[in-house]
């Protein structure tokens, strides 16, 4: 797919926008007055392949957990501020990698020109995060709602505060909770600027609906070419919004350093435990860093055949199942080994 020609913002040691690669972001959920707990979250999104890590400094105090993350983790951290024109100074100070702000709500002009100074001095890059809820009131009352044409003259409008001190290493969000509004404008956005997007649903739910909403909302614009950075938003453990978030692009063929794990949805013709041995080997490909297409199917109609295609795969029979390479059978094995004998295959490949 063709994607949409951005420009390329450098991010600490990696880049967003242009031809780079799209960025999965994730957000700490720790008190922001829990440093270890903080690091200790920090360390775990890192490990699972999170490549921006975010969190929020609500208050000078939370300016203390930068020192400590940065030695941590190897990841690009982004401070999350609101208001405050000076906790985004301090965080600059401290050596922040990215800064998440809103123009708008942190005061007069001089205070924008000191944030867009600092961070220019230094080469920080700015999020410019708009939502439905955080929509000035001249533009709410020209629209009437928190329209995807609302949120986009928002977001330009908070753009133009920083290209007016000549600062444009601008990255933008535009989300809502609504993903046909969420999508519209993020559309409408592409069209109108050349500033790399940061894709989200805001709000998006639980672990199951969320993966949902994030899925169609992000995976649509992602197809189109639209995006350059992406946060699944779950109200769960940051961890399962990075898994979800490369999930969405090797369902689309974004990311393919890693297994793509293909498995039918049973039915009367199974006679094994499928649900079961899917969901492992699932958990143990996790790790894995092969391009490669692994098949779990039922039954040896839905097997050799129809996943042919798999770099190796199984196949379920009565008590027994079938390991096979490109649709090529190898070998009959006992239910109980299937996983292990499809591990040892995995491995030689």
């Amino acid at each position: 797919m063709e994607r949409r020609k951005s420009r390329k913002i450098k991010l600490k040691n990696t880049f967003i926008g242009g031809d780079s690669d799209i960025l999965v972001q994730s957000m700490l959920n720790v008190p922001a007055n829990n440093i270890e707990g903080s690091v200790e979250q920090a360390k775990e999104l890192a490990a699972a392949g999170c490549q921006v890590i975010r969190f929020a400094v609500p208050n000078e105090d939370a300016l203390a957990l930068i020192e400590p993350i940065k030695k941590a983790v190897d990841v690009p951290l982004v401070a999350d501020i609101h208001f405050d024109y000076r906790l985004a100074l301090g965080a600059v100070d401290r050596g922040i990698d990215k800064i998440r702000i809103n123009p708008g709500n942190i005061g007069d002009e001089s205070r924008v020109k000191a944030v867009a100074d600092a961070c220019k001095a230094k080469n920080i890059p700015i999020r410019i995060g708009v939502n439905s809820g955080s929509l000035e009131k001249e533009i709410l009352a020209k629209y009437g709602s928190p329209t995807p044409q609302a949120m986009v003259e928002s977001a330009l409008y908070h753009a133009g505060l920083l290209e007016k001190f000549d600062f444009e290493d601008i990255v933008i969000s535009i989300k809502s909770s609504n993903v046909n509004t969420m999508i519209s404008a993020y559309e409408l956005a592409a069209e109108r600027c050349d500033y790399p997007l940061h894709l989200g649903v805001t709000e998006a739910g639980t672990e199951r609906m969320g993966i949902i909403k994030s899925s169609v909302g992000i995976g649509s614009l992602l197809t189109r070419g639209i995006g350059d950075t992406i946060r699944v938003s779950l109200t769960d453990a940051p961890v399962k919004e990075v898994f979800a978030a490369f999930d969405i692009l090797k369902a689309i063929g974004l990311k393919n350093d890693s297994p793509y794990l293909i498995s039918c949805p049973t039915c009367g013709r199974t006679k094994i435990d499928l649900v079961s041995l899917a969901k492992q080997v699932e958990e143990k490909l996790r790790d894995c860093r092969k391009p490669i297409k692994v098949a779990v199917m039922g039954c040896i109609v839905n097997g050799p055949g129809e996943a042919k295609e798999a770099d190796i795969g199984i196949a379920g029979g009565d008590g027994n199942g079938l390991i096979f390479k490109k649709g090529e059978i190898l070998r009959k094995v006992d239910e109980n080994d299937l996983l292990d004998e499809l591990m040892k295959e995995i491995e030689k490949l």
